[in-house]
């Protein structure tokens, strides 16, 4: 696989794939609250880093999410991917925030907060496809922090949701 093709994101992204994805970081994230395991948060980061950096390809959730899982659900359902790859690098800040916190300063309640903030915003895409990571990528857009040309299909709707063709009407 060349370099250039492994450090690549998908573009569009599966929304199926980007849910069940989430719904993995839900459950590894409250395996490691509950559970207290911090090998977990680290689990956790390396997940994020990874599709982060080569979207599902060194991704062992997101390689099984995007090749068994969403497939087994029907029909694509394509999303812009800059958003998602943005929300990914987010994902990857908090749960190397909450490693840091666990094994850099010892605060290990607040490396566990994180990780509840983590899988409350994971919780939201997985169950209601409500991507919060997703939503602060298009306020950035707005305000012009993010250019148009990042995200060409979230900049212009008519590539999101184009007109339906018509038929001409005879009389």
């Amino acid at each position: 696989m060349a370099l250039r093709t492994l450090f690549t994101f998908p573009d569009p992204v599966n929304e199926k794939a980007a849910r069940t994805v989430a719904a993995g970081v839900v459950a590894l994230s409250a395996a490691a609250i509950a559970a207290r395991q911090p090998w977990l948060l680290v689990v956790l980061a390396a997940g994020f880093w990874a599709r982060v950096l080569t979207g599902p390809t060194l991704s062992p959730l997101g390689r099984l999410a995007t090749s068994v899982i969403a497939p087994a659900l029907g029909e694509p359902r394509p999303v812009p991917g800059p958003p998602k790859r943005f929300a990914q690098g987010v994902g990857a800040a908090f749960s190397s925030a909450a490693v840091l916190l666990w094994f850099g300063a010892g605060a290990h309640v607040p490396a566990l907060a994180v990780t509840g903030a983590l899988a409350g915003a994971a919780s939201l895409e997985a169950a209601l496809g409500l991507c919060l990571g997703c939503k602060i990528f298009g306020a950035l857009m707005r305000v012009g922090l993010i250019p148009a040309s990042v995200c060409e299909a979230c900049a212009d709707i008519s590539l999101r949701h184009p007109e339906p063709r018509r038929e001409p009407v005879h009389t």
